[in-house]
């Protein structure tokens, strides 16, 4: 039995909002779902739905008069560690063929990998039809950390996926391995026409590597891929993604190991990337996006990162590209998913009061 508890935005009932001052004046934070367990990504509908994704491996239905249901149908899912049902994707042409795409923690025996599921959705909204795991990361792991996991539709329909190094660090310099890379795959799940040539060794999905662990990933406004990622004692980066590009995990980083060893060969090295913005100490980025500027143009282009540390949506811009703004109250705690809406409200995931909330002019 569900134990959410909505308020029913959707249907147009009276809200209880809480004021939030914000370098764009005062904005209306209104919880839209709590009772939410460790969640993990939201999903819009056509029509007032959202797609919510819980961790442990429970994908809910919302619809757009207030129901509610668990959607049924999901294949087995590993909650491991930071591993479990992960990523929610609706694309853009979800009204003619009702597809979806899940990333998530597939199960193989003891071990685990991030895999993608495609599957469609029912008409009302209660389970999975035709579903079918289109891709799985080589050589699952039994760790339980970095699974990266976030998806994200290209222009072309193509989709980006981003895998975590899964705690072997130099996995994310072996082009042969999936470990600490973006990956350009077709939907259904094979290399997308015009991935890099990395070599006669290296998979042919790879897009980018030299990852640690990227958590968030959006396209800007002019359709560029960007990812943000967990650095380990500081260095959380911002990458702007080029093709066939490496980001230098482990062999260059901004941060040190927990222990407070040095981390690789220092912070620069030739034919390694630099991040567009770091931070330090780490704020631990998870969701991410760009606004497009419709219900607040003063934020249009600006790029929206949730701190799973620090409790709060950090705002950056400019150029270089900094953080400008610390967007914070109660319920901005360990933000873990962070939209844009059809009407250019902002909503977000926080996992410490496990809820959904909306951001709102105020």
């Amino acid at each position: 039995m569900l134990r959410l508890i909505l308020t029913l935005l959707l249907a147009g009932s009276p809200l209880a909002a809480d004021p939030l001052r914000t370098s764009a004046g005062t904005v209306e934070v209104t919880a839209v779902v709590r009772g939410l367990d460790e969640p993990w990504s939201v999903g819009f509908l056509p029509g007032g739905g959202l797609l919510i994704t819980e961790r442990d491996g429970k994908l809910l239905h919302v619809g757009g008069d207030g129901s509610h249901s668990t959607v049924t149908g999901l294949p087995p899912i590993a909650a491991l560690g930071q591993g479990g049902l992960l990523d929610v994707l609706v694309p853009n042409d979800f009204r003619q063929r009702r597809e979806i795409f899940l990333s998530y923690a597939k199960p193989e025996g003891r071990d685990a990998g991030t895999a993608v599921l495609r599957a469609r959705l029912s008409e009302d909204g209660k389970s999975l039809e035709q579903v079918r795991t289109i891709f799985s990361m080589t050589r699952p792991t039994g760790k339980g950390q970095h699974f990266g996991s976030r998806l994200v539709e290209a222009r072309d329909g193509t989709l980006f996926l981003t895998i975590g190094d899964r705690g072997d660090r130099p996995a994310a310099q072996d082009l042969s391995r999936h470990n600490g890379s973006v990956l350009r795959i077709t939907r259904d799940g094979a290399p997308a026409p015009g991935n890099p040539d990395l070599g006669a060794d290296a998979l042919p999905e790879i897009w980018s590597y030299g990852h640690r662990n990227p958590q968030g990933a959006a396209l800007d406004l002019q359709g560029n891929l960007w990812v943000n990622e967990h650095g380990a004692r500081g260095g959380d980066e911002v990458n702007r993604i080029r093709k066939g590009a490496n980001y230098g995990w482990p062999v260059i980083a901004y941060g040190r190991h927990y222990s407070g060893g040095r981390i690789g060969e220092g912070t620069s090295k030739p034919g390694m990337e630099q991040p567009v913005h770091y931070w330090d100490p780490s704020i631990a980025p998870s969701g991410m996006m760009f606004y497009s500027g419709k219900l607040w143009p003063e934020w249009k282009g600006d790029l929206f990162v949730g701190s799973l540390k620090f409790d709060y949506i950090a705002r950056l811009d400019g150029s270089p590209l900094r953080e400008v703004e610390k967007i914070g109250s109660g319920a901005t705690e360990r933000v873990r998913d962070i939209r844009e809406g059809p009407d250019g409200s902002i909503w977000f995931l926080s996992v410490g009061q496990g809820a959904l909330y909306r951001m709102t002019p105020g």
